[in-house]
């Protein structure tokens, strides 16, 4: 289980923003579909991962194109059977790496579709890890390269197993079968990307610009904090603007304006955050919503829009603490 994160609105102790084991992280929309989470942890042993039998791609055969996939001929197979369709040449996928991608399910025998992301506009945001996501995800996917298109077969062993999952009307007997376009992976180190903000208001904190993967520096100056949030660009992505009904994915650090101590950190922990700007401190969610995916914004917290005078216990944060933030938003869904 991840460190229990701070940043929830309810100021009930550190609350778990991405629960173990049912870790969804698409859009508000998206959590309505059949999303490839499982219902519970798997325990299922490593599958050997062989290349066919797989239904043909017939229609919409360019990334990012939403796909026609034929209904499946014969009997799948029962391991799981992985394709690559286009080959990219982008980073390369490890297990426990965020994906942002792409994707299309549907059932072998049948060719119903149970779900897909092209027609809510909307690419999925998910950790290939373990409890996170349906293992056939898991294993089809390390390895592969973003850019790429990839057709796989997962048989219930590697899916939903037994119990399949009703609700997108999938029985526990049902290979299921997908296609999914690799956007982008994110992991512990990816940091912000894009121009750099010139950091001249004397009363503000300075943050550090680096995008090594390492925590930015904050420094705090020794004068009055302001009253009002502040939410400034440190270094100004190029990516779609944050929408308040948005879940983002971040890397942050937070300190105390009062003595610049450390309280939370993505980095100490080695693991990104993601959450719905609508389960935050009011503060994360007027500061963050606007603007673009890629940045690192400064986020300056007055009590009234954090955590006042009940802040979460053992957070070593004092009540009407100013809370400063260093965020880097990385995706958002």
């Amino acid at each position: 289980m991840r460190r229990r994160s701070l940043l929830l609105s309810v100021p009930a102790g550190l609350v778990t923003l991405a629960a173990c084991g049912n870790d969804k992280t698409a859009s508000s929309k998206a959590s309505e579909s059949a999303t490839p989470s499982p219902s519970e942890p798997s325990a299922a042993p490593s599958p050997k991962i062989v290349s066919g039998p797989l239904p043909e791609i017939t229609a919409g055969t360019k990334f990012g194109e939403k796909p026609t996939v034929a209904k499946g001929s014969g009997a799948p197979s029962k391991d799981i059977a992985v394709k690559t369709v286009i080959a990219g040449g982008g980073r390369t996928i490890a297990e426990n790496d965020y994906v942002q991608a792409h994707y299309l399910g549907q059932i072998w025998d049948t060719a119903k579709l149970f779900d897909n992301s092209y027609d809510r506009k909307a690419p999925l945001v998910i950790q290939l890890a373990q409890g996170t996501i349906i293992d056939g995800w898991r294993y089809a996917l390390a390895g592969k390269k973003v850019g790429s298109r990839v057709l796989f077969s997962v048989p219930p062993t590697w899916g939903y197993g037994t119990q399949g999952n009703a609700q997108a009307g999938i029985k526990g007997t049902d290979t299921l079968v997908f296609v999914v376009d690799l956007q982008d992976t994110f992991n512990s180190k990816s940091s912000a990307k894009g121009r750099t903000v010139a950091q001249d208001n004397a009363d503000l904190p300075k943050v550090g610009t680096n995008t090594d993967g390492a925590a930015p520096s904050i420094t705090v100056p020794k004068k009055a904090a302001p009253t009002k949030l502040v939410a400034d660009y440190v270094i100004e992505g190029d990516g779609p603007v944050v929408k308040p009904e948005n879940t983002v994915l971040v890397q942050y650090k937070g300190v105390l304006w009062a003595d610049g101590k450390e309280f939370d950190s993505t980095y100490k922990r080695d693991s990104l955050t993601s959450f719905s700007l609508q389960q935050v401190v009011k503060g994360w969610a007027e500061g963050l919503a606007g603007k673009k995916v890629g940045s690192r914004v400064l986020v300056v917290v007055p009590p009234a829009l954090g955590y006042g005078d009940n802040p979460p216990p053992n957070s070593g944060i004092k009540k009407d603490s100013v809370l400063v933030f260093t965020v880097d938003i990385l995706a958002a869904m």
